[in-house]
C-alpha cells in the first residue's frame, strides 16, 4: 500500500512539470523562483550643513563690470521702470562673496574694501579674526554700526562717516553723492526670503553694501557727462573719465539703489524707500537667535541702539590723510 501511494505522488509530481502546447509537443513546465530579497538599503547620508544660498550658489560665476549685470536686471523687468522717465545708472562693481554663518556685515565690509584701497584689501578671515580680537563679534555677527566704522578703518586704512536716522532727509543728499564719487555704502535692514529688505522689527537683521544707483529722471542727462545705451533707449552711464559728473538732484524721481549681500552673488535693485524703511524699524533682537544657546555681542542698550538708522559712507584716505 505504501509503495502504491509513492508511486501515484511520483507521477503526479511528473504531470505538474509537462504542458501540452498547440503543436502537440511536451514540454518541461518550470515553476517560477522564489522572490528576491529586499535590496539593501544603506544608511541615511548625513544631512548638508550647507545653506540653501551656499548650495544655489555653488559652481556659479557671478557677473562682473559696472554696468553689465544691471543692464541686465534692467532688460529683466520692463515693466518696473516707467517708461516717460529718463534712467540713469551709476554703479562701482564689488566682488561677490557668500557668507558662512552669520558673517553678514563682515563679508559686506569685504565686498566693500575693493573700492577703498587696494593695496589693503583683505582677506575675509582676517577681518573676522581682527573683529573678534576687538570684541566687536562672536560669530561673525556685527550688531553695532560704531564697531563697524572702527573695524573698517582698521582694515582697510579708510575713513568711514556713520549717519544716523537713516536714508532720508539730508542724508539722502550724502549718500547719493558718495555713491556718486564711487564709494561704497553698508547699510543694515532685515531680509526677506528673497534677500530684499522687509519689515520684521530686527528679528531679521542683515548688511548690505550699496555700490550704485539707477535713478529716474524728468529729463535726459546732460550729454557732455552721460552717454544712452545702444541697445536700450532712455538708459544712460556716465562718460568714463569725464570729471564734473554730480547728483542730479531736482530732477530725480524715482531712485532704486544697487545692492549686493552675503547670500547670493547677484546684484539687486530695490527701491531706496523700501531701504529707508527696512533701515529705520530695527529695533529688537530675534527671539529665536536669544534662545538658540550661540553667544552674540549684542551693544549695552540694545540692537536699537547699534542698527537702527544706521549707514556707514566708507571712501578712500586722501593723500595728506594716508601721509600723516
Amino acid at each position: 500500500m505504501s509503495n502504491l501511494l509513492h508511486l501515484e505522488m511520483a507521477q503526479e509530481r511528473e504531470q505538474n512539470l509537462i504542458s501540452d502546447t498547440s503543436d502537440g509537443a511536451e514540454y518541461l513546465s518550470v515553476p517560477p523562483p522564489p522572490p528576491l530579497p529586499p535590496p539593501f538599503l544603506s544608511p541615511p547620508s548625513e544631512p548638508s550643513r550647507n545653506k540653501l544660498y551656499q548650495i544655489l550658489a555653488q559652481d556659479r560665476l557671478p557677473v562682473t563690470g559696472d554696468r553689465k549685470e544691471v543692464k541686465m536686471l534692467v532688460q529683466s523687468r520692463p515693466n518696473s521702470f516707467k517708461k516717460d522717465l529718463q534712467w540713469l545708472l551709476i554703479n562701482k562693481y564689488v566682488p561677490s562673496l557668500i557668507q558662512d554663518g552669520p558673517q553678514c556685515g563682515l563679508v559686506a565690509l569685504w565686498m566693500a574694501g575693493h573700492l577703498l584701497n587696494m593695496c589693503e584689501v583683505q582677506g575675509l578671515k582676517e577681518i573676522v579674526d581682527c573683529a573678534k580680537a576687538r570684541g566687536y563679534t562672536a560669530q561673525g555677527e556685527m550688531f553695532s554700526g560704531a564697531n563697524m566704522v572702527k573695524l573698517a578703518e582698521e582694515v582697510f586704512q579708510c575713513h568711514a562717516d556713520l549717519l544716523n536716522n537713516g536714508l532720508m532727509g539730508t542724508n539722502k543728499a550724502r549718500i547719493m553723492q558718495h555713491l556718486f564719487a564711487g564709494y561704497p555704502v553698508l547699510v543694515p535692514y532685515d531680509e526677506d526670503f528673497n534677500h530684499e529688505p522687509c519689515l520684521r522689527k530686527g528679528h531679521k537683521a542683515h548688511w548690505a553694501v550699496i555700490s550704485g544707483a539707477l535713478l529716474g529722471l524728468k529729463y535726459k542727462p546732460s550729454k557732455d557727462f552721460y552717454e544712452e545705451d545702444s541697445a536700450i533707449p532712455g538708459l544712460f552711464y556716465q562718460r568714463v573719465n569725464v570729471p564734473g559728473a554730480h547728483y542730479p538732484e531736482d530732477t530725480v524721481v524715482e531712485i532704486y539703489l544697487v545692492a549686493k549681500q552675503g547670500k547670493s552673488l547677484k546684484y539687486q535693485l530695490w527701491p531706496y524707500d523700501q531701504v529707508h524703511n527696512s533701515n529705520m524699524q530695527l529695533t529688537e533682537f530675534s527671539p529665536k537667535r536669544e534662545c538658540d544657546g550661540t553667544v552674540y555681542v549684542i551693544p549695552d542698550s540694545g540692537v536699537e541702539s547699534g542698527l537702527c538708522g544706521v549707514v556707514i559712507l566708507l571712501q578712500p584716505l586722501s593723500q595728506d590723510q594716508n601721509q600723516s
